[in-house]
């Protein structure tokens, strides 16, 4: 068990005197369950027009007649109770667009999760999420005169139109499968993200995602388009409440990069046990254009999150790296898919899972270099580390390659903690629990550093958090 009112970086890590535990009341809530009278109640709080509301009930109807098992899917899946849970609900915002101060008890929740702090010490930009809705949102001045907008997708596709429906649905379609067609269908919240030609973001931008009840769900729709040249860091960090019920944070970001352009994605995920995470992340890169994704995954029921880049353009790259921690009851099934559609295009997927207890984490990586191009390269390692006998670890590699000119390599490794380590430790005065922490951070310590200073040291302590009263 977490010690009682812990607060980390990303949010509070357990004990009800926390704020970020208040329960905020709806101010719109569409009920239980997702019918088309759901659908028409987003909507028209959003006051959207008749086509984008059309496009949800085409959405809705494929995920009726959609089966809701996924062959491959972890079994855990099974257990999302679809029918019981809520599709749009939102407390108020802590600020009023029109004018006003909001809700005060929403901006406490925003305090205690860190949000106004962070802002005023190092970001571009912030947004938080509370549920089905941001409640607030901020850009500094000089990126707004320098042309980037970082507003929720719904005043993306509202206000900015021009910018936003070109590429809305065209890297991830409505209709791929089971959770494309309920995101599409009730999708609200998420970040739409414009910087313009040239223009570097020398400050982060960063989303607060924060679920508070059992029944809650999240369908963020993220939209990031970087220009020609242009270069951006996007920060995430999830977090919830732990009440009875399960959760849902069912996402999809769509990322368009012009040529040469680069985005940082870092990811945080610190969920309470009783959230379901299924992300969907594709980028499409130009040519020369670079995406960087960094995740850690700590806490959640599942989480099933697979990066996926298109490299079309010639000497586009992408990276992704990730951390999961699993414990038991606690299944991450996660990795990463690289397409390579053009000569001389580069990626490069890093995996390091640690499973305690009955925890079980899985890789699934997907590498596809088609005898059309020239001169691609992959490098892909991912190793895993079992705390106990009843720990399990799982890996499904799909490596395509063709042609001449191509290289694709692929390492994995699976480890036991070493019970001569753990030893020496205790003789020197650790507690067994503090040894194994240790051993831990040292077995993942190489990628933590390549997340941000502000992160590294805070993904230590939650990766204690989660190691403490793991013995026995």
């Amino acid at each position: 068990m977490k010690p009682a009112g812990q607060t980390t970086q990303f949010g509070p890590t357990g004990g009800d005197s926390a704020l970020a535990t208040e329960l905020l009341p709806a101010e719109r809530d569409a009920g239980i369950g997702l019918t088309a009278r759901t659908v028409e109640y987003l909507s028209d709080c959003k006051g959207e027009p008749a086509w984008l509301r059309m496009q949800r009930l085409e959405a809705l109807r494929a995920f009726a007649a959609t089966e809701r098992s996924v062959r491959w899917a972890p079994s855990l899946l099974g257990e999302l109770p679809f029918d019981a849970l809520r599709y749009y609900s939102a407390p108020p915002r802590a600020r009023r667009r029109a004018g006003g101060n909001g809700s005060a008890a929403t901006r406490n929740v925003l305090d205690a999760l860190g949000v106004v702090r962070e802002e005023k010490e190092f970001l571009g930009g912030t947004q938080a999420q509370i549920d089905g809705d941001v409640v607030y949102d901020s850009l500094q001045g000089m990126w707004a005169q320098a042309g980037v907008i970082f507003v929720d997708s719904t005043r993306g596709l509202t206000e900015y139109g021009e910018l936003f429906r070109p590429h809305f649905g065209t890297v991830v379609g409505r209709d791929e499968n089971l959770f494309t067609r309920m995101n599409a269908a009730v999708f609200s919240g998420g970040s739409f993200i414009y910087v313009p030609p040239g223009v570097k973001l020398t400050a982060p931008l960063k989303c607060f995602m924060h679920l508070q009840a059992g029944g809650g769900t999240q369908f963020g729709r993220t939209l990031i388009v970087a220009g020609a040249g242009a270069e951006v860091t996007f920060f995430e960090s999830c977090t919830s409440v732990a009440r009875p019920g399960a959760a849902l944070h069912c996402a999809v970001g769509e990322f368009v990069l012009g040529p040469g352009a680069r985005l940082h994605y870092v990811a945080l995920q610190n969920w309470q046990p009783n959230v379901f995470n299924l992300a969907i992340l594709r980028a499409r890169l130009a040519a020369g254009a670079s995406v960087q994704w960094i995740d850690c995954n700590v806490g959640g029921r599942l989480t099933m999150k697979y990066p996926c880049a298109l490299l079309e353009g010639e000497g586009a790259s992408a990276e992704a790296v990730s951390i999961t921690v699993a414990r038991t009851g606690q299944h991450h099934d996660s990795g990463a898919k690289m397409f390579h559609r053009a000569p001389r295009t580069s990626s490069t997927i890093t995996s390091k899972s640690v499973s305690l207890g009955q925890g079980r984490a899985g890789f699934r990586g997907w590498v596809d270099i088609p005898a059309t191009v020239r001169g691609c390269r992959n490098h892909t390692e991912c190793d895993a580390l079992l705390l106990d006998t009843t720990s399990r670890t799982d890996t499904y590699p799909a490596i395509q390659v063709r042609g001449l000119d191509n290289i694709a390599q692929h390492e994995a490794s699976v480890s036991r903690l070493d019970a001569e380590q753990i030893f020496y430790m205790r003789q020197r005065g650790l507690t067994e629990s503090a040894a194994r922490s240790l051993s831990v951070n040292g077995f993942v310590s190489d990628l933590v550093q390549r997340f941000p200073l502000q992160y590294s040291l805070e993904i230590k302590k939650l990766i204690e958090l989660e190691m403490s009263g793991s013995v026995g």
